[in-house]
C-alpha cells in the first residue's frame, strides 16, 4: 500500500511555488494549470483548485473557511536540520521551531500557503 494525497488550493501557482521551492518537490515538465502531481522521493502531493470543485463537493471550503482544519502532514526526512535551514533561508514563516520531542525524533511545523499544517520530521531519533 501507498499514500498519495491530493490538496485543494486557492491558488496554485502559489502551491507550486512553496512545495518546490521551499520544501524541494519536483514539478512535472507538462503543467496544466488546474491540476499538478508534486514529487519528492516516494511522497506524491496532487495539487488541485478549489474552484474547479463541484460546489457539492465534501471537501469544497466555503469562502472564509479555514482549509486543511482537523488534518497534519507529516513528512519524514533523512536531515530534518537541512531542511529546516532551508526553510529559513527561504524566511517562509515557521510555526514551531525545530525541537526534540518527548518521544525522541526533531521535528519543526509550517503551514502552507492554503493554511495546511506541516510537521516535518526526522526519520530516526539519532538525528
Amino acid at each position: 500500500m501507498e499514500l498519495r494525497m491530493e490538496l485543494f488550493v486557492k491558488d496554485i501557482e502559489k502551491s507550486m511555488e512553496f512545495y518546490s521551492n521551499v520544501l524541494g518537490f519536483s514539478l512535472p515538465k507538462d503543467t496544466n494549470k488546474s491540476y499538478i502531481s508534486v514529487r519528492n522521493d516516494e511522497v506524491v502531493i496532487g495539487l488541485g483548485e478549489m474552484k474547479n470543485l463541484p460546489e457539492s463537493h465534501p471537501l469544497k471550503a466555503p469562502d472564509g473557511q479555514q482549509i486543511g482544519l482537523g488534518v497534519e502532514i507529516v513528512l519524514e526526512v533523512e536531515d530534518v536540520k537541512a531542511v529546516y535551514n532551508k526553510v529559513l533561508a527561504k524566511e517562509y514563516p515557521i510555526q514551531a521551531r525545530l525541537t526534540r520531542r518527548p518521544w525522541g525524533l526533531k521535528d519543526f511545523r509550517i503551514m502552507d500557503p492554503d493554511g495546511y499544517y506541516l510537521r516535518i520530521t526526522s526519520a530516526t531519533a539519532n538525528d
